[in-house]
């Protein structure tokens, strides 16, 4: 299978939702790797590396987010795979 690099910004109501603890918990339950974070403008930026149906899941999942999210805008940058991440990790 083929490993793919995906770099997301989403943008919307997407601070203070839990949008980090469950890309988090969505990433690990499909062995993708990478970091997702808060951006001081409101934002959250992630990173994922894995299997590319797989990573391409975890993009969908970030298109609408949890429940209490509200996803106005998702920026995908498909980037080469590096294998630098072990795990997934909220930063």
């Amino acid at each position: 299978m083929t490993k793919i690099r995906a770099h997301v910004y989403v943008t919307g109501k997407v601070q203070g939702v839990f949008f980090r603890q469950n890309t988090k918990r969505q990433a690990q339950s499909r062995n993708v790797c990478g970091w997702v974070s808060n951006l001081p403008d409101g934002r959250v930026e992630a990173v994922f590396e894995g299997e590319e149906i797989f990573v391409k899941e975890l993009v969908d999942y970030c298109r609408q987010g949890p429940s209490f999210a509200k996803v106005e805008q998702l920026e995908v940058f498909f980037e080469d795979y590096t294998g630098t991440f072990l795990d997934f990790r909220i930063i």
